[in-house]
């Protein structure tokens, strides 16, 4: 089992930079696939950013592409997701996510879920 805790959230001005981190606690974290998944008030949880436990492959939403990385550091046990450029249509709650396949775009490939950090971006 995996449990994962979010931090880094915050209010921000449009056009400022945010990073999160979401740290997991097991000795499996580097075996999981990562995801990051956002939801604005009255939205769906939507997918944001995903990468495979070996670091090689990612998945970004259009939306955030060329604008949000995502990374993680498996001797930390910590995914990443630096958010620059924002803007007022991110904010939203974000949630990171664990999936024993293989990096997915999809809510139900993934097993496991922390209990979010809420980003503000400010026009």
């Amino acid at each position: 089992q995996v449990q994962l805790e979010e931090s880094g959230g915050g209010l921000v001005q449009t056009g400022g930079s945010l990073r999160l981190s979401c740290a997991a606690s097991g000795r499996t974290f580097r075996s999981y696939a990562m995801g990051w998944f956002r939801q604005a008030p009255g939205k769906e949880r939507e997918f944001v950013a995903a990468i495979s436990w070996s670091d090689i492959i990612t998945y970004y939403a259009d939306s955030v592409k060329g604008r949000f990385t995502i990374s993680r550091d498996n001797a930390k046990n910590t995914v990443y997701l630096q958010m620059n450029s924002l803007k007022p249509e991110d904010t939203a709650v974000y949630y990171c996510a664990a999936s024993r396949n293989t990096p997915a775009t999809g809510i139900n490939e993934y097993d496991y879920w922390g209990q979010g950090t809420q980003v503000t971006v400010s026009s």
